[in-house]
């Protein structure tokens, strides 16, 4: 039900936009969240959104940097990164749960990931 796209290959500093995309609705009233797993790392926690779009958090070493955003016309959740770096390759999964929290155990619904690769 939910589609991660977005992804691709950029250079340090680039900037990529991932979209969340909920064909069944399957967040039209709950919170989003957006994780990253690199090879052989755990994965961990980016940014999340409640599902107002009034509350938004992000694990300190994508702020001011990355921005979550959703569009509830378009059943869509994006992940603005701007200035990437090299740290940020991974593949970049979204997910769907009752509340934005950080840990992924909170989150039931997951999209197919989409790989983001920054190149130096």
């Amino acid at each position: 039900q939910l589609q991660a796209s977005g992804g691709g290959l950029v250079q340090a500093g680039g900037s990529l936009r991932l979209s969340c995309a909920d064909s069944k609705r399957t967040f039209s009233n709950n919170a989003v969240g957006w994780f990253r797993q690199a090879p052989g790392k755990e994965r961990e926690f980016v940014a999340s959104i409640s599902w107002n779009g009034a509350n938004t958090y992000y694990t300190d070493s994508v702020k001011g940097r990355f921005t979550i955003s959703r569009d509830r016309a378009k059943n869509t959740v994006y992940l603005q990164m701007n200035n990437l770096q090299l740290e940020d390759t991974a593949v970049y999964y979204c997910a769907a749960g009752l509340r934005p929290v950080l840990q992924s155990t909170g989150y039931i619904y997951w999209g197919q990931g989409t790989q983001v690769t920054v190149s130096s």
